[in-house]
């Protein structure tokens, strides 16, 4: 009997906390010419001459500090979503695991699916809401490796699962089980993008230039808009854990570089936020589908210290979604 395939792929991590082996993952990542849209040979000045060579040794302290008898959490969460999927959905799906950066590459992902001899495939990007620089980079390597293929089957990718009702009852009850009525105010923090990719992505030309707040609300305008999409995940989940607007903040993490990101900078909310004597702050990364170094790090430990010395007391992390059977199920409905 043949089988339905199935593709999961996250961003990727290296394959090791040593120097070299991020270099490598590095390497692959910034040279995409979706994650540094710029033009390539730019790029590869900017990249291999400069961010690689001094930015290594420096994150591979980082990923050493997150990396556990379990290897990278990010891979390890990922697999076990991979696993319980295919419990979950029965022998007559075959799921397979890619990361977009380094192994297992989606490459080998699809010659397995491509071996198993299924009558489809269907792409799910890990990645709640939609960028250019992460879902759209899997959806143009995957259409780039089977387009060369002799016969190619049925594909279809999901694009964005930003307003899922089980993910974001997912992402509430490991809110609460921190018990959210604690908590001075509420953060969501997603990475961030630069501006100028926002910008492509409106089609009109006009939209996010002339309207003020563009993000606050979803629809036909900007409904592939990551920060809009954003924004929709974190009124979803307020409203499920019956936070009004003003307890909770929507900000952007993880800049690169100089030029504008999409706004408030997490950094800069954590300032306002302590200058007007708030304690104890809750986060959420509903970026992310399982925790990883953004989560892990740059949020329990990063903004924790900065907060702290801002005046604060505590950064609290919303874990992610990680192995929570309700996330599985949500993923089998997309599947079904």
């Amino acid at each position: 009997m043949s089988k339905k395939g199935i593709l999961l792929v996250n961003l990727g991590t290296p394959d090791s906390p040593a120097t070299p082996d991020v270099k490598k993952y590095l390497d692959q990542f910034l040279m995409d010419e979706r994650v540094i849209d710029i033009p390539k040979l730019n790029r590869t000045l900017l990249v291999k001459g400069i961010i690689v060579p001094f930015r290594s040794p420096k994150t591979a302290k980082l990923y050493k500090e997150i990396w556990n008898e379990n290897g990278s959490p990010l891979l390890y969460y990922s697999r076990l979503q991979a696993q319980m999927l295919q419990e979950k959905l029965g022998d007559e799906y075959h799921v397979e695991l890619a990361m977009r950066y380094q192994s297992p590459s989606i490459a080998s992902a699809l010659a397995s699916l491509k071996a198993g001899l299924v009558e489809s495939i269907q792409v799910i990007p890990m990645f709640p809401q939609y960028a250019s620089a992460s879902s759209g980079s899997v959806m143009q390597l995957v259409m780039e490796l089977v387009s060369k293929w002799q016969t190619v089957p049925p594909i279809s990718f999901v694009n964005s699962f930003h307003d899922n009702e089980l993910m974001i009852k997912v992402f509430a009850e490991n809110a609460r089980k921190h018990q959210v009525e604690n908590y001075d105010h509420v953060l969501f923090s997603f990475h961030g993008l630069p501006e100028r990719q926002l910008l492509k992505c409106d089609h009109t030309g006009s939209y996010c230039l002339k309207t003020a707040d563009c993000c606050q609300t979803l629809n036909e305008t900007n409904k592939f808009c990551y920060s809009a999409q954003g924004h929709d995940t974190a009124r979803l989940i307020a409203k499920e854990l019956n936070l009004s607007r003003d307890q909770y903040t929507v900000c952007f993490q993880s800049r690169l570089g100089k030029e504008p990101w999409v706004q408030p900078y997490t950094t800069d909310v954590l300032k306002k936020l302590a200058a007007e004597g708030k304690k104890r702050l809750l986060v959420f990364s509903p970026a992310f589908v399982a925790d990883c170094l953004e989560t892990l790090y740059e949020i329990t430990v990063e903004y924790h210290e900065e907060f702290r010395e801002l005046g604060g007391e505590h950064v609290q992390l919303v874990e992610s979604l990680n192995d929570s059977p309700v996330f599985i199920e949500a993923l089998a409905d997309m599947v079904k």
